[in-house]
């Protein structure tokens, strides 16, 4: 049976405390696992429009943290593997730190150098490895709480931007905080995308525009990690559920 993982990360680093930041170490193990178990990698894209057969897993980075390439990029070169860099383009445009509702403890710790995220540069020295750079919207909202007018804008010019920036097209993107209902899928249709990224997981529904994604934290190292994947495969959809809707 063809199975598809897609797991969504978002910080990589050895010090920072937060909920969502892995360390090196538990991501290196966690990766080189699922390689040396036969998962075989692909970006997001590749695997929504090929419906890969076997095993196939999707690694995925949201927020476009600068950590993803100072700590995550080395161990993936190493082992051969691409990755999905979903990135917010008015942080990246600006250079801001990242900053929006559950990052704001952080602003002015000692580690408020972990909100730095990726440059336009880092972005395209990724793309040019491989790796997919799909957009995060423009300024990371609750996609559900914005009226027509204002979504359509942040889906459609953040998916402009990235592109004209990196150089390629850009294919997919993922809701920031998963935020989605059938007006935020059906106007992500419309601004081009051929794939989005959702969040929550288990989902009783899977589409092309809501594909669920395993969230991966700094509380799955070792053993709950493993539990986690044990309950994924025993609930996840397959990937024929991939297929559109209608």
């Amino acid at each position: 049976m063809n199975e598809l993982l897609v797991l969504c990360y978002h910080a990589i680093s050895p010090t920072w405390s937060a909920t969502l930041s892995v360390t090196p170490d538990a991501f290196e193990r966690q990766i080189s696992g699922l390689v040396r178990r036969g998962w075989t990698p692909a970006t997001f894209t590749e695997a929504a429009r090929q419906r890969p057969a076997g095993k196939t897993v999707v690694f995925t980075f949201d927020d476009a943290f600068a950590s993803v390439k100072t700590y995550a990029l080395p161990i993936l070169r190493q082992l051969g593997v691409k990755a999905t860099v979903f990135a917010p383009t008015d942080y990246i445009s600006r250079q801001a730190p990242l900053a929006w509702p559950g990052l704001e403890s952080w602003e002015h710790s000692s580690d408020a150098n972990e909100l730095t995220a990726m440059t336009w540069d880092d972005l395209g020295e990724l793309a040019e490895l491989g790796w997919e750079i799909g957009s995060h919207s423009k300024t990371h909202p609750l996609l559900t709480s914005l009226d027509d007018e204002t979504l359509a804008a942040e889906l459609h010019e953040s998916r402009v931007e990235c592109a004209s920036r990196i150089g390629s097209p850009v294919t997919a993107i993922a809701y920031p905080y998963g935020d989605l209902d059938d007006r935020v899928q059906e106007l992500t249709r419309h601004a081009g995308y051929d794939a989005a990224a959702a969040l929550a997981w288990p989902s009783s529904t899977s589409s092309l525009y809501s594909y669920p994604r395993v969230g991966v934290y700094k509380k799955d190292s070792g053993p709950r990690f493993h539990f986690k994947l044990a309950r994924w495969a025993r609930l996840a959809p397959r990937s024929r559920l991939l297929a559109p809707r209608g």
